[in-house]
């Protein structure tokens, strides 16, 4: 042995046990694995922004159409206005579903069916109907999507998803009704400032809003509820037709 040098011999068993420390130590600070509470974290991260969307198109739109009443005094465009923020207040107070359908698919069609209305720009020109016309269609529509909001309350909501099955009221007659009256206030709306731009925009918008509404079924379908009630109800969105 060397001057200076200190012999130390470590027991076999303290040996092993440090060997053991060193195992847990590292074992302890591995990647936590993910849980339900991290899953929920994301999923309310992700419902808080859709929300803000929501109300920034919202605005946008009331802005647009705003000025457009101010300028023309045309009420159709109000009219789908109001069609719309029901959409606004549904969603921010809507039910935590108890089935949500989060597929590419589903968000897809879902922003399709929902970017349509906003970004609709008013002609400021004379429509190809008359405003008396078009205001009582578009008044029509809202009706319906008023009615078929209040029968579902808080059930509503944008992606597919299952908040409770609701049989009452107008979903006595369609099982969409809601969707129905996007349809006549889009067409009334169209009708009162034609133009390209807005076609194209509520047609893909609606045609979004029908396969979505396939999609819904098939979440909803899941319940044994909601299969009796097909059985009674037949038509989807348009009695007749589909």
């Amino acid at each position: 042995m060397k001057r200076g040098a200190v012999a130390l011999t470590v027991p076999a068993e303290m040996a092993a046990g440090a060997g053991t420390l060193g195992v847990e130590l590292q074992l302890s600070h591995r990647e936590p694995e993910p849980t339900a509470a991290t899953g929920a974290q994301r999923r309310d991260i992700a419902d808080s922004a859709a929300r803000t969307v929501v109300i920034a198109l919202f605005t946008v739109m009331a802005v647009r159409l705003g000025m457009d009443f101010m300028q023309t005094g045309r009420i159709t465009g109000l009219l789908l206005l109001g069609s719309e923020a029901l959409v606004v207040v549904l969603t921010v107070f809507r039910r935590v579903p108890a089935l949500v359908d989060r597929t590419a698919r589903a968000r897809v069609l879902t922003a399709v069916s929902m970017l349509g209305p906003p970004l609709v720009r008013p002609t400021g020109v004379e429509g190809i109907a008359p405003e008396i016309a078009t205001v009582a269609v578009s008044a029509a529509g809202l009706l319906l999507v008023i009615a078929g909001k209040l029968s579902l309350g808080r059930s509503f909501g944008l992606m597919p998803a299952n908040r409770g099955i609701v049989s009452t009221g107008l979903y006595r007659l369609v099982r969409h009704p809601i969707y129905l009256g996007y349809l006549i206030t889009h067409y009334a709306f169209v009708a009162a400032n034609a133009s390209m731009w807005n076609l194209i925009l509520l047609v893909t918008a609606d045609l979004a809003l029908m396969v979505r509404a396939v999609c819904e079924e098939r979440i909803l379908a899941r319940d044994p509820e909601y299969r009796a009630y097909q059985q009674i109800v037949r038509w989807r969105i348009v009695p007749g037709v589909f």
